[in-house]
């Protein structure tokens, strides 16, 4: 990616909206890690019995918060690397600059509105 595309990708975010979105990026990093590191730790209960029987579905939800908590701990040290880099902003599709309004919600976002929706239409 050159620099003139990576300048036009955050034209539209202000020193104050990078520092706002790295903020949110870090604090969603220590949650993560925060969440695995309590889901990878021991099941303990003093009814053994009812713990048997609600076993197989309490490990499969903790399978799956951690694998979810797993891919988005993985998206925003993406986006931490992107900035870092000077390329935070740009949609790896396009090349053009995704939306202010949708990294201040999603500041880990990979793609712009549009291609978001393409991605997510493909089967």
């Amino acid at each position: 990616m050159n620099h003139q595309t990576v300048e036009e990708s955050i034209k539209d975010l202000s020193p104050e909206d990078l520092a706002a979105l790295r903020e949110n990026l870090h604090e969603q990093r220590l949650f993560r890690q925060e969440q695995l590191r309590l889901l990878g730790g021991p099941v303990t209960s003093r009814a053994e019995d009812r713990l048997r029987q609600r076993a197989a579905a309490q490990i499969e939800v903790r399978v799956k918060l951690a694998a979810s908590a797993r891919m988005v701990l993985a998206d925003v040290e993406a986006a931490l690397t992107r900035m870092n880099e000077g390329s935070y902003g740009a949609c790896h599709l396009c090349r053009r600059p995704v939306e202010r309004e949708r990294l201040m919600i999603v500041p880990q976002a990979r793609y712009c509105a549009r291609c978001q929706q393409v991605k997510e239409a493909q089967p």
